[in-house]
């Protein structure tokens, strides 16, 4: 980075080189008089033209170029600028920081006490979120999964100016530790409006190792905060409780609270949702961050969810369980194994059998009980979806795409309830924060 001093002498250099340029150009002139005459117009420049490259050079310097906010209902917006930032942090946090919030929810908890007995309590953790879109009447916040869920889960956005609302889960995909919240503008006040900005996103896939990262979070739920580091890796995979995900890796600090913030690069777009910390006794300075490139069509399917009443939510039919990299075994591939199909279901007619490996639905991954079930709740009985299963033959899992049409929850009697909605009720019943303090 330079100096205005420094800038203004480069500045003049340049200025000599090109004179002297012409000046070959032209027959007859001799290296003595280029010489003279560059002299000349060095003098000129320091005792004139002075002031005049030092506005020059700070108007350069200053310059920003501003995207329009899409306003387009599921449309992913942007309006937060993208600036020429390098060596300049601080520059970039000020108009980044109005499109972050910070996120608190608070939990009804049930634990088991030693001598047998259950009490229930509140617990809160906080987290952070992005503003990335609105429609006429939401404005809409990206963050982790992980920072919203829990039983009967109340949660409420902070904005830059302090003010505080209550938020809606507009969608949720457990899969991908992404959810998107709704805030009722009518909720909002005038002053706060103003105050904020729709992020712009950028493209993780350009990332390069060693850029510049800058991560902003609700740290250890104290308020916004800043860390800048590098970005250390691409494409890491990090196997988490229920699944695994290919994940960018910085040395920027990420800690506790910051789940849902933003990691940004040099030109103050965002690049990653920040995930996840690798906490080990051995190992300091490894943050993860989801990469913006994979969220933007999740967030974007997300933001269109539409409430359906449980008669209008589809069925598939099929008792199963979680196959991990920890769990599985024998070359086994991630994703629902399913141990049983429910007779006459509309798994069995769409030919999933009981050995299969559910791994997408919809190009869609889905490789959890818990996923699945989200992605069954909103989607409408009667749709016809694509199924991506593996099958074993010949000792090799073979990859097939099954066509399902999906039946209705409302023809479900109690005695064939599928074993994935017993599983997400006993989830949520012994899901618990790990952390209260920050997520």
């Amino acid at each position: 980075m330079y100096n205005n001093f420094e800038r203004d002498n480069i500045q003049q250099e340049k200025i000599i080189e090109v004179i002297e340029d012409k000046k070959d150009k032209k027959k007859g002139k001799r290296k003595t008089i280029k010489l003279l005459t560059g002299a000349l117009v060095v003098g000129m420049l320091a005792g004139v033209g002075f002031e005049g490259v030092h506005y020059a050079t700070d108007r350069i310097w200053q310059s920003q170029v501003e995207k329009e906010t899409e306003k387009e209902n599921g449309m992913v917006a942007s309006s937060t600028s993208s600036i020429n930032t390098e060596g300049d942090v601080s520059t970039l946090v000020e108009n980044v920081m109005p499109a972050i919030v910070s996120i608190e929810t608070t939990v009804q908890q049930t634990v088991n006490n030693f001598w047998g007995g259950t009490y229930s309590g509140e617990s809160s953790g906080s987290g952070s979120g992005i503003i990335i879109g609105e429609n006429d009447t939401e404005l809409l916040v990206v963050t982790n999964n992980h920072v919203i869920t829990g039983e009967n889960a109340i949660v409420k956005v902070i904005f830059h100016d302090e003010s505080t609302v209550d938020a809606t889960v507009k969608g949720a995909d457990a899969s991908s530790d992404l959810a998107v919240l709704a805030i009722d503008k009518d909720s909002l006040t005038n002053e706060t409006k103003n105050n904020i900005k729709i992020a712009t996103l950028g493209d993780s896939t350009k990332t390069k190792v060693g850029e510049v990262a800058v991560a902003i979070g609700n740290a250890l739920g104290s308020g916004q905060s800043v860390t800048v580091g590098y970005i250390s890796a691409k494409d890491r995979k990090v196997a988490l409780e229920d699944y695994s995900m290919a994940l960018l890796q910085t040395d920027a600090a990420i800690n506790p609270g910051n789940s849902g913030g933003a990691l940004l690069n040099a030109a103050g777009e965002v690049i990653g949702i920040n995930s996840v910390k690798y906490s080990s006794e051995e190992v300091e300075g490894m943050g993860y961050a989801i990469p913006i490139s994979d969220a933007i069509p999740i967030i974007n399917e997300l933001m269109n969810r539409e409430q359906l009443d449980i008669s209008e939510q589809g069925y598939l039919g099929i008792r199963g369980q979680d196959v991990t990299e920890s769990t599985g075994g024998f070359n086994m591939p991630e994703g629902i194994y399913v141990g049983e199909v429910t007779e006459g279901s509309p798994a069995e007619k769409g030919g999933i059998v009981a050995g299969n490996i559910i791994c997408k639905i919809n190009d869609k991954k889905v490789t959890t009980m818990e996923s699945l079930q989200d992605t069954l709740t909103y989607t409408k009985a009667g749709t016809t979806v694509n199924i991506t299963v593996k099958e074993l033959e010949n000792g090799e899992y073979v990859e097939k795409t099954l066509e399902v049409t999906l039946g209705s929850k409302s023809e479900i009697s109690d005695s064939t309830t599928t074993e994935s909605e017993q599983q997400i009720e006993d989830n949520q019943q012994s899901k618990q924060f790990r952390n209260p303090f920050g997520r």
